[in-house]
C-alpha cells in the first residue's frame, strides 16, 4: 500500500499493536489469583450462555486466552483471513484490553495509517461493548473463520482432563502410601506396647515367683557348689528360669483345658471340672507331672477345590508394544517392499486390516507409521475361522458402519470369549488393544500378540476424528513360531 510506505514509522508501529496485545485485562491481573480458585472450586462449567454454547470445558477468560494465543501464532502460517475479518479482530482485542474507545486517551494515529485507521474504526464501532461480550465476540468470529480453532481447543480440553486424571491418581497413590504407612507404623507401635505389656507381665511374673522359691533354690545352690557363690548364684538363675517356664506351660495347659470344657456338653463339663481340680491339687502338692490333655488331629493336608463340573472362561492375554525411532529407515523399507505395505488413510475414515492367524504360526507382530500427523489403532481378534490365510484391507467412512459390515457384537460374553458364535451368526470379537492415537508421526509403533486360537486379528487405523487431513499409513505385519 502506497499510504502505508510514506509513514513506515507510524505503520509498523500500528501493526504491531495486535502482538503486543495483553492477554489479560487490566482488572483481570489484579483478581488473577481469586479468578483461579475461584475456578478451581468449580465442580463443572456450565456449557451453556444464553443458549450459545462458549465454554468448551473452559471458563470465557480461559477460552480467550486461548482464542487469541492460537490466533496470534498461527495467523499467517495456518491461518489467512481477509483484511475486514483481521480489523474486527484488533478491535474486540482492544475492546477487551482497553474497554470502549475513548478518543482524548487514545493515542493519535498518523494521517497516512490506514491500516491503523480502518483498526481504530473497528474498535470505535464496538461502542460501549462490555469486555465479556467483546470476549465472546472474537471467540465466535474465530471459531466461524477458522474451522480448526474448535478440535484445537477440545484437544487441549482432553490434555488438561488427562493431566488432571494423572493428577487426581497420583494424589490417590500417595494418599494410599500414606496410608499404608500409618498403618503399618499404629501396627508396630501396637506390637511394641504388647511386647512391652508382655516383658511387664513376665518380669512381675518372675519377681513374684522368684520370691517364693528363692530361699529353697539357695539352699539347693549351697549344697551343690559349697563356698562358691558365683556358680550358685548362676545355678539359682538357671533354677529360676526354668521354675517360670514350667509354671507357664501348667497356665497354659489350664487354659486350653478350660476352652475344651467350655467346648464339650453340659454333662461332661462336671467331669472336666474334676479332672481340673485334682490338677490343681496335684500341683499345690509340688508334683511336676503334666496336666493331660487329649490330643487333637490337625490336618495339614491341602485342600483341594476341584470343580469338574465348572468351566474356565478364556481369557485374551495382552498384547506387547513398543517404539522404535528408525522411523525413515522403516518407511523407506516399506516403499521398497511395494504392494499394498502403504495405504492413504482419508479424512473421516477408518481402515481395518484383516489377518487371518497361520496354521504354521503363533505369534503376530506389526508395525506401522506415518507422515506428518498422528492416526488411531487398535487390535480387534474376530472368532471365526478363515482358511485363505489373506491379508486384506477394509475402509470404512465411519467406525459405525464398520460395524454394521463386519456385524461386531459388544460384551464380554462366555461365547465369544469360548470363541463360538452367537445366536445371530455374526463372528465375535474380542478388544486385544482399544483404540487410542497413536503419535506414530514421530516414531514407529510395533508391537506382538500370542495367537488366542483360530480366527482373525483386526488391525484398526482410524482416521474418522480428522475432519479435513487425510494419513499416509506404512505398515507390516507378519507371524512367528
Amino acid at each position: 500500500m502506497a499510504s502505508e510506505g510514506a509513514d513506515a514509522s507510524s505503520t509498523s508501529v500500528i501493526k504491531n499493536d495486535f502482538d503486543n496485545l495483553s492477554i489479560n485485562g487490566p482488572e483481570e491481573s489484579k483478581e488473577n489469583g481469586k479468578e483461579e480458585i475461584n475456578e478451581r472450586v468449580e465442580p463443572s462449567l456450565t456449557p451453556l450462555q444464553n443458549g450459545v454454547e462458549v465454554h468448551w470445558g473452559f471458563s470465557q477468560q480461559e477460552l480467550y486466552r486461548i482464542a487469541l494465543k492460537f490466533y496470534k501464532e498461527k495467523e499467517g502460517k495456518a491461518i489467512h483471513l481477509g483484511y475486514e475479518e483481521k480489523c474486527k479482530l484488533v478491535g474486540l482485542t482492544q475492546q477487551v484490553t482497553h474497554g470502549p474507545y475513548d478518543a482524548t486517551s487514545s493515542p493519535p494515529v498518523g494521517v497516512l495509517d490506514v491500516v491503523g485507521k480502518d483498526r481504530r474504526l473497528a474498535w470505535q464501532a464496538l461502542g460501549s461493548m462490555s469486555r465479556e461480550d467483546a470476549m465472546q465476540q472474537f471467540i465466535d468470529n474465530l471459531n466461524d473463520l477458522v474451522p480448526t480453532f474448535r478440535p484445537y481447543v477440545e484437544a487441549l480440553w482432553a490434555d488438561k482432563l488427562e493431566k488432571e486424571r494423572i493428577a487426581r491418581e497420583e494424589e490417590e497413590r500417595w494418599k494410599e502410601e500414606e496410608e499404608r504407612r500409618r498403618i503399618e507404623e499404629e501396627e508396630q507401635k501396637r506390637e511394641e506396647e504388647e511386647r512391652r505389656k508382655q516383658e511387664e507381665t513376665k518380669r512381675q511374673i518372675q519377681e513374684a515367683l522368684n520370691q517364693q522359691t528363692y530361699d529353697q533354690f539357695r539352699t539347693y545352690a549351697e549344697q551343690q557348689y559349697p563356698g562358691n557363690p558365683e556358680q550358685q548364684a548362676v545355678l539359682i538363675r538357671q533354677l529360676q528360669d526354668q521354675h517360670y517356664q514350667q509354671y507357664m506351660q501348667q497356665v497354659y495347659q489350664q487354659q486350653l483345658l478350660l476352652q475344651q470344657q467350655l467346648q464339650q456338653p453340659p454333662e461332661k463339663q462336671d467331669a472336666s471340672v474334676a479332672t481340673e481340680q485334682e490338677c490343681q491339687e496335684s500341683n499345690t502338692e509340688g508334683e511336676e507331672s503334666p496336666i493331660p490333655i487329649e490330643n487333637g488331629h490337625e490336618s495339614d493336608g491341602d485342600a483341594e477345590s476341584d470343580d469338574e463340573d465348572g468351566e474356565t472362561s478364556q481369557d485374551v492375554a495382552p498384547a506387547s508394544m513398543w517404539t522404535r525411532r528408525d522411523i525413515q529407515e522403516f518407511k523407506e523399507s516399506i516403499k521398497k517392499e511395494g504392494g499394498n505395505a502403504v495405504i492413504k488413510v482419508g479424512h473421516g475414515e477408518t481402515v481395518t486390516v484383516r489377518v487371518p492367524t497361520h496354521e504354521d504360526g503363533t505369534c503376530l507382530f506389526w508395525e506401522f507409521a506415518t507422515d506428518s500427523y498422528d492416526i488411531g489403532f487398535g487390535v480387534y481378534f474376530e472368532w471365526t475361522r478363515d482358511t485363505s490365510n489373506v491379508v486384506s484391507v477394509h475402509i470404512s467412512e465411519s467406525e459405525e458402519e464398520e460395524e454394521e459390515e463386519e456385524g461386531e457384537v459388544e460384551g464380554d460374553d462366555v461365547e465369544r470369549l469360548a470363541g463360538r458364535k452367537p445366536e445371530n451368526g455374526r463372528a465375535s470379537q474380542s478388544v486385544i488393544i482399544p483404540v487410542y492415537r497413536r503419535d506414530c508421526h514421530e516414531e514407529v509403533y510395533a508391537g506382538s500378540h500370542a495367537y488366542p486360537g483360530a480366527g482373525v486379528y483386526l488391525l484398526k487405523f482410524d482416521n474418522s476424528y480428522s475432519l479435513w487431513r487425510s494419513k499416509t499409513l506404512y505398515y507390516r505385519v507378519y507371524y512367528t513360531r
